[in-house]
């Protein structure tokens, strides 16, 4: 008899703009794992209303990021997607892990002192405590491996934190998850600051492409990339704006660091802009005409994710049901 494959969580905020960086340091990966483990792939939309959004286009964007999750080859026979909203087991565990959590513990996450320094006193509570949420979403599912990037990493030791001291109080309730952070493509960096993650709410329109961005606008973002001083095409922390660009040419296409290092001797940088800016547009058509097409039949795209919480509350419910148990709700 097979041993039962090991259950793998993940999820992205919804937006439209997702960057090639959530979809080289996360999707991609999560496409190359699902056969081997249970996969639950979500569009985290409870996170992302800490910060305000427009209804009609947060529920636009969510549909979007799901339909790129399938777009990107996430298979079904696979994997469980679903929207996070759909599925009530999550905002009803992030509670009571609320209650085992500390205050210290969270002001420390790096995230929420970087923004509450820029929020003052008007910064929301739920960015103070995403990151017990966020440990709801992994052990409702008993997740034994959790694809995160390095700037994650913090929030899910946090996670592991709140599971062993839970374990300790009420014996095993939880599997204590482990990180699995991809050697190459886990970190794609700002293309006009790369010392700094491209992120979707990026300081310049020229730091992130996105996911459906044009041909055009891909060709002039990586144009106007920044690289660094010197003209040697390297891979060091010595020029972050060039391994950048090599980072993202090893995501797509497997070759080693020094595969492509070796391929452009004696070539200057506008050579290694212009391939990546080709490479990136190779990859993101078939994407963004597969995206395309799930989107124009939301019936459809409507039926999946409708099934695929079902699928994920039942085996969210046996958790909660653990927990609720564990510590003394009475049974309904």
């Amino acid at each position: 008899m097979a041993a039962a494959k090991k259950v793998m969580v993940s999820g992205i905020q919804p937006t439209n703009k997702l960057t090639i960086g959530n979809y080289l340091g996360a999707i991609k990966n999560w496409v190359k794992l699902q056969s081997e483990y249970e996969c639950y792939f979500f569009a985290v939309d409870l996170h992302a209303i800490t910060s305000k959004q427009d209804p009609k286009e947060l529920g636009e964007n969510t549909l979007f990021s799901l339909a790129t999750y399938l777009a990107a080859g996430i298979d079904l026979s696979h994997a469980t997607i679903f929207a996070q909203s759909h599925v009530r087991q999550h905002a009803e565990l992030a509670w009571i892990l609320n209650c085992y959590s500390y205050m210290g513990e969270l002001g420390r996450m790096t995230q929420f002192k970087d923004k509450s320094s820029r929020a003052g006193e008007t910064i929301p509570v739920g960015l103070f405590t995403y990151p017990v949420l966020m440990a709801a979403d992994i052990l409702l599912y008993q997740s034994e491996l959790v694809p995160v990037g390095a700037d994650q990493k913090q929030h899910l030791e946090l996670t592991r934190d709140i599971a062993i001291r839970m374990n300790n109080l009420y014996g095993n309730i939880f599997k204590v998850p482990e990180p699995f952070i991809p050697k190459i493509g886990a970190r794609i960096m700002d293309l006009q600051e790369p010392t700094a993650k491209m992120s979707k709410s990026t300081s310049s329109e020229f730091g992130a492409v996105y996911l459906n961005d044009s041909p055009k606008d891909i060709e002039k973002k990586f144009k106007r990339a920044v690289t660094d001083s010197g003209s040697e095409i390297s891979y060091s922390d010595e020029k972050p704006g060039v391994k950048n660009l090599i980072d993202i040419q090893c995501a797509i296409t497997a070759r080693s660091v020094d595969d492509i290092v070796q391929s452009y001797q004696g070539k200057m940088y506008g050579h290694l802009k212009v391939d990546t800016a080709n490479l990136v547009t190779e990859e993101l058509r078939p994407l963004q005409e597969r995206t395309q097409a799930f989107l124009r039949d939301k019936g459809e795209l409507q039926r999946i994710l409708k099934a695929g919480a079902d699928r994920a509350a039942a085996r969210a419910e046996v958790t909660l049901r653990k927990v609720y148990q564990a510590i003394g709700f009475i049974g309904s």
